[in-house]
């Protein structure tokens, strides 16, 4: 009887510890501790996502609803519907602005990518002051680009320029650089080269330094010499800086406005009116506002399709872990 007794009440003892166990399983509070975590990570992502939202996305919903107005700026904005668009199809003048636009970015990414390259790899050896040299290229990207143009306004000066009084040495007569139509463009594109490509060398050194040695000791093993093990090894590995490095430089070159604002004025006949130049001559001087919203969903579109291209184009050639 005592036996039968204590496996009875052994087996609802076992029951209860399991219904108990059962009930602290489904009462566990693993969904609201993950709701409690999902709150959290959204206070902190709703300081960026509130500037994402109010400097980027509405402005550009903005931007995207003016563009079938008529607006400016002293009168009410009239609805024109696609006016805009159409008069944009047939304006020779917006078109040059954007082949300028096209031959800029042409002159500037391919130039400063591979000297932001060259010198990072330069730069990604032990050298003494090495840490100076680093330093030292990327000073001009710290300067404001309205106070570089004024300065090299002056090296590019036809008589007192650095660069021409450079040139009399050698028996050479300089160009007026900034006043003839062949030579302004490209030489507003060698200040933006100058000014940015030891900011992205410092880029392409970090990718470099992010590289496993042991992969460059194997090819050297292998008997691969410096260049190939360059263009085999390290330049394969370094597609995502690469990817990084020209998407960011398209985009800014693109939205060049500073530096030919301050060097050239779109001058002179209009070899240096960038797209983005041609958008604030038609908001501020022409106050036209509507067909500058018009302009600028073009060069929008522009940018997100290169964009989109890049993406592409890297995706299927990056590689990201090296593990």
């Amino acid at each position: 009887m005592t036996s039968h007794t204590a496996k009875t009440a052994g087996k609802a003892a076992g029951k209860t510890t399991g219904a108990a166990a059962s009930g602290a399983l489904v009462r566990e509070p693993a969904r609201p501790a993950r709701r409690r975590g999902g709150l959290h990570a959204y206070l902190f992502v709703a300081p960026s996502l509130f500037g994402v939202v109010a400097f980027l996305l509405l402005p550009m919903v903005i931007v995207l609803v003016l563009s079938l107005f008529d607006w400016e700026l002293l009168s009410s904005p009239e609805f024109v519907g696609l006016e805009n668009y159409r008069r944009l199809a047939s304006d020779g003048e917006t078109w040059h602005s954007l082949w300028v636009t096209v031959a800029y970015v042409l002159l500037c990414i391919p130039l400063q990518t591979v000297l932001a390259l060259g010198l990072a790899v330069l730069l990604d050896r032990r050298i003494k002051g090495v840490r100076f040299y680093r330093s030292l290229f990327v000073v001009p990207w710290m300067a404001t680009p309205i106070v570089l143009a004024l300065v090299w306004n002056w090296i590019f000066d036809p008589r007192d320029g650095a660069i021409n009084r450079a040139l009399e040495l050698v028996g050479v007569t300089g160009p007026d650089w900034l006043s003839d139509p062949s030579w302004a463009l490209p030489a507003v594109a060698l200040v933006s080269v100058w000014q940015h490509t030891g900011y992205n060398m410092l880029f392409f050194l970090a990718g470099l330094q992010g590289i496993p040695k042991e992969l460059h000791d194997a090819a050297a093993i292998d008997g691969a010499t410096p260049a190939q093990r360059f263009w085999r090894v390290t330049l394969p590995l370094l597609n995502p800086t690469m990817f990084f490095v020209t998407v960011t430089n398209l985009i800014g070159a693109f939205q060049v406005f500073d530096t030919v604002y301050a060097m050239t004025n779109g001058g002179p006949g209009h070899s240096t009116e960038v797209l983005n130049f041609r958008i604030f001559e038609t908001a501020f001087k022409q106050f036209d506002f509507g067909y500058a919203a018009t302009l600028s969903t073009l060069l929008f579109v522009i940018i997100f399709a290169v964009t989109v291209a890049q993406v592409r184009f890297f995706g299927k050639r990056t590689t990201y872990d090296l593990s």
